[in-house]
């Protein structure tokens, strides 16, 4: 995330960070893509220019790109990383399967074709 207002944000520590801290980096990196393609997104949903749409479409794709990259990393660096994405996978497979196919459509759900919602989407 960004911290433009501290100055000392982009300065490189004095010493090397430790595992646990390099984890912690990594995680607070990934968190910085995810707004990245959050900005990118709303500011393509908000213009009707073509060109900047497209371009910042791009962008949020890459930065997504860049998230698994960085999700990579933590599968190779923490041993139980993979099982518990997995796990969380497999949960909402799960649910999706009771759901059938109107869990994956956007707006084919049980409200009559219109789009759906996260409230419409609860059970």
């Amino acid at each position: 995330m960004p911290d433009f207002p501290n100055p000392f944000s982009g300065n490189v520590p004095e010493r090397k960070l430790n595992f646990n801290e390099l984890i912690r980096a990594i995680r607070i990196d990934i968190a910085g893509e995810l707004e990245a393609i959050h900005l990118y997104t709303a500011h393509a949903d908000a213009t009707d220019n073509p060109l900047v749409r497209e371009v910042l479409l791009d962008i949020a794709n890459e930065e997504r790109v860049h998230v698994g990259e960085l999700q990579r990393l933590l599968t190779l660096l923490l041993e139980d990383e993979a099982d518990l994405l997995a796990e969380g996978a497999a949960e909402v497979d799960a649910e999706a399967a009771k759901l059938g196919d109107q869990s994956t459509s956007p707006g084919g759900s049980e409200s009559g074709g219109e789009t759906a919602t996260i409230g419409s989407l609860k059970s």
